[in-house]
């Protein structure tokens, strides 16, 4: 408690010496104003009042200032003031605006709103492309309350979440801040130097506050919020909104200030409500208080995430600019909930930067050397807002805490106790760690890895992993893994394993060496996982999955040659032996079903091998292509970012050779192709087209095969892009040239949410298809329509399709019940 004291203590010092002018805001009613802009009347400098009212204006030295005050619903205030020394207290009350509509003339009984929103987005283009290049100043500040923590998620402890939990398991569980110097010309080129970064609780820590995903520009027709979300200024957005004039008032430049209400016509769409200020004649941006919610965005727990932007004029560009933005959130689910805020101050900005085809490239975001090493002296000099007090406390707290968790006695206690052996460890595996040396042990428990198919019967699968750590912030790794596979009909154990190390955290280098014996799908992509495949085995008696053995040892390397590229190889040796059921033990008996043979291609013919036993080499060889390819550099390594702007290419070269029998030698070149698309307010598009050829195929091992990523079993998991939701899971394997496309759209909401009453379930329509073409074989196509985002409240993981398959002539149809987590 005393050095918490004396931390504070601290704090408030360096608050008082540090700063410039310093001073609160309040209303009429003496309550604290958060978030009003200051600044100099020049624009030069400026900061805002934090969650207490509290202001700090760092002023480079004294003399004559006009102190601009500026707050939305309060009258924009100045003060002219002389300084002679520091620091200077300037206490601020702001006055509610008074809205009037005495200037408005109606014309021919139009809504005196739809006119100025109608010339707000008849400029909208011209008022945004105005901020076509610019450097600034940013300072990011992000804060994340939780409530009510339970103690445990799905029996496992969440613990205090470092410290940030109180006794009533509540309290601030993320507080960080950045300063940065931004860069942005359109369209996309953005970077940001990330000058300090500061986390509470983590002094070696990064912030993940971003400028380019703190940037919300309501002049755009649509904001990404998980959802493509229609601004109220987009081109269409008379067919969302109603618009209502509120009141207007004057700024202190003389500017007419129109306040226009924003309702969405109909609360299932992907829309905002609240209020947009728009500069009468300028036709610009004046101010943004608008709400949305989880519904909206379809991230159910979000109950709600509330934008407000302030903007001030700039002679530079003859352009209101954005100074300040905050976004606050709130979320409740499982029972607990909490909320938060990110906040965002924009100054110093430059409209004539002189960029050079140089100035911008990949990288996006970088830190400057030692940017997290900044002391409480820097972040009081520069950081434009003032903690409150519940943010001063927590950072003292924090490293307090932090303090006694780093040290070697703290971190061996916690792992005594948590090493200790329980009763769910059964259930759920054992894990030991070593924290100080940042070492782990873990074991799978053999009660989760029992399953049961018609090869091995009922079988039991046990995972063994001992990883190293390394690096300064733990980034790489080396481990030891197994794996320990029995099955009680065939009375067989089998048992691999192998070692893997991650080199660095910059190209992603990784070695893997792995050999033994295992039980594996005939589709390497294993199509069906072993728990469903037990439940359709067990209480529907069919049996999907099926398996060969092999021996085996390989090597494996990859790593990104640069950012964009990356390459994957792998040489190995298999022995192969067909394997074929053990058991016919059936669980649940169906008259009119039975087991199939371990034999896809000959499921009736239980005494034919799936091929001949051989061994051969088989190497790999891919490369993963994503144009233009953007990416973060940290300093404890590289990170990248993933947009949609270009598609993702996948060239893949494979190879059997020296096998035991010259017909099992052959070579398969392949190449994939995928995007996703955002089509503004109509939805994602999304697509993926894969194709081989096979040379010296005839003969070869259906191990080998081309599998495609089939399903039986009616229900979907997953991604869908790519998955044919009706195939057999072997009846089109091939050995011969092959093509497959596969699209979906889905218009979240576009097209549902304008259908009375059926708007209100906030489900999403899903239209899409599948085609498989090979040579010498008729193609196989699939036609589904679906609906997305099912559930109830909060809980929203199903999907439901309606399937059509097409196959020489033959079209059947069926309902794919789907998961999404």
């Amino acid at each position: 408690m005393l050095k918490q004291l004396l931390g504070f203590c601290l704090f408030l010092a360096f608050s008082t010496l540090s700063a410039q002018i310093t001073g609160k805001i309040s209303s009429e009613d003496d309550e604290p104003l958060p978030y009003v802009n200051i600044y100099t009347e020049s624009g030069n400098i400026g900061t805002t009042s934090n969650n207490e009212g509290l202001y700090e204006l760092k002023l480079k030295e004294t003399g004559e200032y006009v102190i601009v005050f500026q707050f939305l619903g309060f009258k924009t205030q100045k003060k002219k003031v002389n300084i002679t020394q520091f620091p200077y207290e300037l206490n601020v009350q702001l006055s509610s605006e008074s809205t009037s509509l005495d200037e408005v003339t109606i014309q021919n009984d139009e809504n005196p709103a739809n006119r100025i929103m109608r010339l707000a987005i008849e400029n909208r283009k011209q008022n945004s492309n105005r901020l076509e290049s610019f450097t600034a100043d940013f300072y990011s500040r992000g804060l994340w309350r939780i409530e009510n923590a339970p103690e445990k998620i799905m029996g496992q402890e969440i613990g205090d979440l470092g410290g940030g939990l109180d006794s009533t398991r509540s309290g601030i569980v993320y507080l960080s801040e950045t300063i940065s110097k931004i860069s942005f010309q359109k369209p996309d080129d953005f970077k940001e130097n990330i000058i300090a970064s500061k986390v509470s609780g983590d002094d070696n820590g990064f912030s993940l506050n971003s400028a380019q995903e703190a940037y919300y520009s309501f002049y755009e027709n649509t904001i990404n919020l998980n959802s493509e979300m229609v601004s109220p200024l987009a081109d269409y957005g008379f067919n969302y909104y109603r618009y209502k004039l509120a009141g207007t008032f004057f700024d202190d430049r003389g500017n007419l200030i129109n306040k226009i209400e924003v309702t969405p016509k109909r609360k299932q769409d992907r829309v905002f409500s609240g209020f947009v200020y728009i500069v009468e004649d300028l036709w610009q941006i004046y101010g943004i208080d608008l709400t949305t919610t989880g519904t909206a965005i379809q991230v159910a727990p979000i109950e709600a995430i509330v934008f407000k932007q302030n903007f001030k004029y700039s002679e530079e560009n003859k352009l209101f600019i954005q100074i300040s933005q905050s976004v606050d959130f709130s979320f409740k689910i499982f029972g607990f909930g909490g909320n938060g805020r990110f906040t965002a101050v924009y100054s110093d900005y430059d409209f004539d930067p002189g960029f050079s085809k140089s100035s911008f490239g990949k990288e996006i975001l970088s830190y400057s050397q030692n940017a997290n090493e900044k002391d409480s002296v820097f972040w009081e000099k520069v950081r434009p807002v003032p903690l409150t007090s519940e943010e001063i406390n927590d950072y003292v707290k924090k490293d307090s805490i932090q303090e006694v968790r780093s040290t070697k006695k703290y971190r061996d206690s916690v792992d005594t106790e948590r090493n200790q052996f329980g009763i769910t460890d059964v259930l759920f595996g054992y894990s030991y760690r070593n924290s100080w040396k940042n070492r782990s042990f873990s074991i799978s428990a053999p009660v989760s890895g029992i399953g049961f198919n018609t090869v091995q019967g009922w079988n039991t699968d046990i995972t063994v992993n001992y990883t190293q750590r390394t690096g300064e912030d733990q980034e790489n790794y080396w481990r030891v893994f197994t794996d320990i596979d029995y099955g009680l009909s065939e009375d067989r154990l089998r048992l691999n394993g192998g070692f893997e190390k991650k080199f660095n955290n910059y190209s992603k280098d990784f070695f893997r060496l792995s050999g033994g014996v295992e039980s594996a799908q005939i589709n390497a992509n294993e199509p069906i996982s072993p728990l469903l495949n037990s439940i359709t085995t067990i209480f529907f008696e069919r049996n999907y999955m099926k398996l060969f053995e092999r021996s085996f040892a390989k090597a494996a390397y990859g790593r990104d040659i640069f950012p964009g590229l990356k390459i994957f190889g792998e040489l190995g040796w298999e022995e192969r032996t067909a394997l074929t059921n053990s058991t016919d033990h059936v669980i649940i008996d169906w008259e009119d079903r039975e087991y199939t043979s371990n034999n896809p291609l000959q499921p009736n013919s239980f005494g034919t091998s799936l091929f001949e036993d051989h061994h051969l080499f088989k190497s790999r060889l891919d490369f993963g292509i994503r144009f233009g390819q953007k990416y973060m550099s940290y300093p404890n390594g590289r990170y990248n970012v993933y947009e949609n702007k270009y598609p993702k290419l996948n060239i893949s070269w494979e190879s059997g050779f020296g096998a035991s029998e010259e017909q099992f030698n052959y070579n398969q070149f392949k190449a994939r192709v995928e995007q996703s698309v955002k089509i503004g307010n109509k939805g994602t598009f999304q697509y993926m087209a894969n194709g081989g050829l096979f040379s010296n195929g005839e003969g070869i091992s259906l191990v080998d095969y081309q599998h495609f990523n089939a399903n039986q079993t009616r229900i979907g998991f997953g991604s869908y892009v790519g998955a044919f939701n009706l195939m057999p899971y072997y009846n089109f394997s091939t050995n011969e040239n092959y093509a497959e496309f596969h699209a979906e759209h889905d218009f979240q909401g576009w097209f549902l949410g304008k259908i009375p009453l059926i708007n209100k379930l906030n489900y999403n329509l899903i239209l899409g298809a599948h085609r498989l073409t090979t040579d010498n074989r008729a193609p196989y196509s699939e036609y589904f329509i679906g609906l997305d985002n099912i559930g109830f409240g909060k809980y929203r993981f199903l999907r439901l399709d309606y399937v059509v398959s097409d196959f020489n002539g033959q079209r059947d149809g069926a309902f794919i019940f789907g998961l999404k987590f």
